[in-house]
């Protein structure tokens, strides 16, 4: 049978990348939607293709979410926490919503979902959790926005938090630091890498590929791919 993966927020831009990668790749997929409808895009098999509400913004999608992939599949094996946004809050701008919004989405939705999955992953014995964090995880570049680049820091912690979690049942899990990606989220964005220079969404899904593909033996604890010569990363 093959192994089962859910994606936060595979309906478009990145998330749909990957999404179509581990399609590709043969893995079945539960993706987690704030608009279930997104996933008509892809034509899969529906035997290999789950989709439910999932709102990063509202707990109480979490449970459910997992829950119904588990009893769809009868297994869960991979966690992809994809789902993310970007607000400029600094020490001179940005609200406090705005530094909640990121927060919400970007560290406590990936803690609500390893909480829920954990159980599932250690069960399968390659359990895999791939947090898509960001350069921005592993440093701070001045104009970028104080407030991503700490919910990012959060979120590569956890990605080490997990680790030590399910280590010993064979969870394993990555975070993936990609530079600008060629998405929404950076299309106007000031100071971000020359659209001609970012990484292509297919870049970054082929790398969440690669990583599931490797055995418990092969823990790849963080991925980089810089767009730019970085100094310090």
């Amino acid at each position: 049978m093959a192994k089962v993966a859910l994606v936060s927020g595979g309906g478009r831009g990145l998330g749909a990348a990957i999404t179509e990668a581990l399609l590709g790749a043969g893995w079945s997929l539960s993706l987690g939607l704030r608009d279930p409808g997104q996933a008509a895009r892809f034509g899969a098999d529906p035997d290999r293709l789950h989709v439910a509400r999932f709102d990063a913004m509202d707990p109480t999608s979490v449970a459910p979410w997992v829950d119904d992939t588990h009893a769809r599949f009868g297994r869960i094996d991979a966690l992809v926490n994809n789902v993310g946004i970007m607000r400029m809050v600094d020490f001179d701008t940005g609200s406090e919503d705005d530094l909640d919004a990121m927060w919400d989405v970007n560290a406590k939705a990936p803690f609500r979902l390893i909480r829920a999955a954990l159980p599932h992953l250690r069960a399968s014995g390659e359990g895999r959790v791939i947090n898509i964090a960001s350069t921005d995880a592993k440093r701070y570049r001045g104009g970028t926005s104080v407030g991503y680049a700490m919910t990012k820091h959060a979120l590569l912690a956890m990605t080490q938090a997990v680790r030590h979690a399910g280590w010993d049942d064979g969870v394993r899990a990555t975070a993936i630091c990609p530079g600008a990606i060629d998405t929404e989220m950076v299309a106007d964005l000031p100071g971000t890498t020359p659209k001609p220079d970012r990484l292509q969404p297919e870049t970054v899904a082929s790398m969440v590929a690669f990583i599931l593909s490797l055995p418990n033996q092969a823990s790849v604890p963080e991925f980089i791919s810089n767009t730019r010569l970085e100094t310090v990363i």
